[in-house]
């Protein structure tokens, strides 16, 4: 069953260069634990206004196209109030944070948000049983993931708990994976990784690290990975939408976009850039069937911007100006990619992002 769907995935992620060389391991174990073994009878599906819900029972054809989209498409598994609160990850990101993990055999690992499972699965696959750690905050999910996992045949100890505090009773732990995004990662999740050990996890609202964590355990550096998106944190202040800081107020400012910011929609690297400047605001991007570059730019509070040729913005802060701004940074520094940047931890609360070098502090 779903066999075609999961030859069409892997020979995607194949032609895309997705399966990685370094850990050809992770493709094994994906194979082993393929997504719809962890997918529930219904999944939901994205109708340009809201989630429907997609019964396996009643279209399995459409459920299983669902479960096995493109390398880059999620599978959304729990809606909460209309807000997508669980998910099976891209298979893409899975690979990648995989590899970042540099994951082997006897390593004790701990994961933080176990979701449906699977991303459990495929670590207790490679380090043996009983050495994979999951907390989940959501006590419905967990206990039907735990039964999951064990009619699987995975040996992994599900944890109902917060996971930004991590889990000290099974700790020092040489490996630390999150499956959801943290702004600031948790001084826990350092105090309870081996020296040494590694820490990967989505960074905000774009982006995943890797950290290693220092021979004193004071600190935690390391090299950004690439581009991800996850849901955030459970913890993590709830945000008003986009249409929702827009409004229908007339904008306070329109004029002519610069052109620096036009390649925002093409350019990951200009992308993460504008992340790092501006932490706290998403942008999303499109092109319009015109070829023209659009644009929305907004804190979650009450300031936006938005690009479609020109450019307009309103709300307490200037956005476009801001980005403005943030691009000439960029530029200043040599328009580095994404993959220059890192991130230290030093303490609770206390991190920061550098590029080139971690010694040479703070970017911006």
């Amino acid at each position: 069953m779903f066999d075609t769907q999961r030859v069409r995935l892997a020979a995607a992620m194949e032609e895309r260069g997705a399966w990685p060389a370094d850990s050809p391991w992770v493709r094994q174990a994906m194979q082993a634990y393929p997504r719809h073994a962890f997918a529930p009878a219904v999944v939901w599906s994205w109708d340009g206004d809201a989630y429907v819900p997609v019964d396996r029972d009643r279209d399995e054809e459409r459920w299983g196209a669902e479960v096995y989209g493109g390398p880059d498409d999620a599978s959304v598994t729990q809606v909460t109030d209309g807000v997508a609160t669980s998910s099976l990850s891209c298979e893409a990101i899975v690979a990648d944070m995989l590899d970042a993990l540099i994951l082997e055999p006897g390593h004790r690992a701990l994961e933080l948000g176990a979701g449906q499972g699977r991303n459990a699965a495929l670590m207790a696959w490679r380090t043996g049983p009983d050495l994979v750690t999951s907390v989940e905050t959501d006590e419905g999910l967990a206990v039907g993931t735990a039964r999951r996992l064990a009619a699987l045949g995975a040996s992994v100890r599900v944890q109902v708990g917060n996971g930004d505090v991590g889990f000290a009773d099974r700790a020092p732990y040489e490996r630390v994976m999150s499956t959801y995004a943290v702004d600031d990662v948790p001084w826990a999740w350092v105090e309870q990784t081996s020296p040494g050990g590694r820490i990967v996890t989505p960074w905000g609202l774009l982006g995943h690290v890797a950290l290693t964590v220092a021979d004193d355990g004071k600190s935690a550096t390391g090299w950004m990975q690439g581009l991800a998106a996850f849901m955030a944190s459970r913890n993590t202040a709830s945000r008003r939408a986009w249409d929702q800081v827009r409004g229908d107020d007339e904008p306070d400012d329109e004029r002519p976009c610069p052109t620096g910011l036009l390649r925002v929609h093409r350019d990951a690297n200009l992308l993460f850039a504008l992340r790092v400047a501006l932490p706290d605001v998403q942008i999303i991007t499109r092109a319009s069937d015109d070829g023209r570059v659009k644009a929305w730019l907004h804190d979650g509070v009450a300031s936006w911007a938005g690009i479609a040729g020109a450019g307009c913005q309103g709300g307490p802060r200037r956005l476009l100006d801001e980005a403005e701004s943030a691009v000439e940074w960029w530029q200043g520094l040599g328009e580095p990619s994404l993959y220059d940047f890192g991130l230290r931890v030093t303490g609770p609360g206390e991190q920061y992002v550098w590029c080139r070098d971690p010694e040479d502090g703070p970017c911006r």
